[in-house]
């Protein structure tokens, strides 16, 4: 099939580097856009945009049909969703399809299935793929049997929303007074994040790492793997500092958890890219599968750094049906990759957003061995309605020693002002005797050893 033109159904960073690659690739791209976002930088980049709606995403960027007719007006032949909004939406994907586009990502069966988090679980286990202990799902409004479950597991455990992604809708227990508001809690979360209050028990391992492996499928039950990622530096459970390859994994594991993660995507056919997501016991050495992210990942690039693979490209051109299959062996990992990700917010207040207008930007100069992913400039506001992201510092050295100074030099070169970052506590992290000597485990954050 031919692609010619692509909306892009996001904003902000993701949208703007995926508008890179398509212009890279000869594309044309359509950029929609929110009564928020009418300055945007990705709308400035596209070679046309669209409104969509008011600011809310609900009202936005969420509304199926807006974003079918900007296609349709357009006369865009593809749909790219990012990350975020309805990047794992099955019901997206259905419509997208049903309208006679194409949709550049996952089959929405593919999409449902991982995305129901106990259904991801089952799966994983039909693949002999290890999964921690965990519960039956809990629907809004039924609790009962909750308690003996939890008992079953033990604590400390995780509540866990079953639609949930990216570290939303999960909290830790740590004993049997704190699990009911703490799930009440998580389901309300839930409820307002995806629509679905419901939620699942897991076993909560405190001396872990979070690896995950990059993966690509070819949709007939090949693929290959593009090596792992360590993202265990998170606040409330959601990631800011991601290394690829992943370090100080013992190779005999490193090598089953890829060979695992393929064994996902042999086992659902799986089409395009994805994520495998495991948690890492530091005391027993063994790994558990957490779930499967259907959707190019905010981490990608240091991925892409190390392989020199554009992952974007490689989606597009699987859509289009022109994609040729590379052998793994083709694929090497060179040196090591590092990101970080700059937001608007008040570390020193529990990492609460902090929305403003960006009065003064400098960044570093991008070279080949540092890469920076934004979607803003300098004037442009960090609203209360979306992420605040602001940009992504990518880092690639010959080692982690070096790519760890090299994130140093890169966040030394940054100015913003205007509003509150955390570039002065990535500056603390990445200067940290601990984090600099090995990657850190998922407690990292709640240590201080870096302040």
């Amino acid at each position: 099939m031919s692609i010619n033109k692509i909306l892009i159904a996001n904003r902000g960073e993701i949208a703007c580097r995926l508008i890179r690659t398509c212009k890279a690739l000869g594309l044309a791209t359509v950029a929609v856009y929110s009564e928020a976002d009418g300055e945007a930088m990705h709308v400035a980049m596209a070679d046309e945009a669209i409104p969509i709606g008011p600011a809310p995403p609900a009202k936005s960027y969420l509304v199926h049909e807006n974003l079918l007719q900007a296609a349709q007006t357009s006369g865009a032949e593809a749909i790219h969703p990012g990350y975020g909004f309805l990047a794992e939406n099955p019901r997206f994907a259905e419509a997208v399809e049903a309208a006679g586009l194409t949709w550049i990502g996952p089959r929405a069966k593919t999409i449902e299935d991982m995305g129901d988090k106990e259904r991801a679980r089952d799966i994983a286990k039909g693949s002999h793929v290890p999964v921690l202990p965990g519960s039956p799902r809990f629907p809004m409004g039924d609790l009962s049997g909750i308690e003996h479950a939890a008992e079953v597991i033990g604590y400390p455990l995780l509540v866990k929303a079953a639609a949930g992604g990216g570290g939303i809708g999960m909290r830790m227990v740590e004993s049997a007074e704190g699990l009911l508001a703490q799930v009440e809690s998580t389901q309300t979360q839930a409820e307002r994040s995806f629509g679905d209050g419901t939620v699942y028990l897991e076993s909560f391992i405190p001396n872990a790492r979070h690896i995950e492996v990059q993966v690509f499928g070819f949709g007939d039950g090949g693929g290959v793997h593009l090596y792992d990622r360590d993202c265990s530096v998170q606040r409330r459970f959601q990631k800011i500092i991601e290394e690829a390859p992943a370090a100080s994994i013992p190779k005999r594991e490193c090598h089953a958890m890829r060979n695992a993660a393929l064994e996902l995507v042999a086992h659902g056919r799986y089409r395009g890219a994805g994520t495998v997501e495991f948690i890492y016991d530091c005391d027993t050495n063994r790994f558990y599968f957490l779930e499967m992210n259907t959707r190019i990942q905010v981490e990608h690039a240091v991925t892409e750094m190390i392989t020199g693979i554009d992952l974007v490209a490689w989606q597009i051109a699987l859509a289009a049906g022109s994609f040729e299959p590379p052998a793994q062996g083709d694929i090497k990992a060179n040196g090591t990759a590092i990101e970080c990700r700059i937001y608007a917010e008040r570390p020193e207040k529990n990492f609460l957003p902090s929305p403003g207008e960006i009065t003064h930007l400098r960044m570093p100069q991008a070279t080949d061995g540092l890469r920076i992913d934004t979607g803003v400039r300098e004037g442009d506001k960090i609203t209360p309605y979306y992420d605040p992201m602001i940009a992504k510092l990518i880092v690639a050295g010959e080692d982690r020693g070096a790519a760890i100074e090299g994130v140093v030099a890169a966040l030394d070169k940054t100015e913003i002002e205007g509003l509150s970052t955390n570039v002065e506590f990535l500056r603390a992290v990445f200067r940290d005797p601990i984090f600099r000597g090995s990657p850190p485990t998922t407690g990292y954050i709640e240590t201080g050893t870096y302040k």
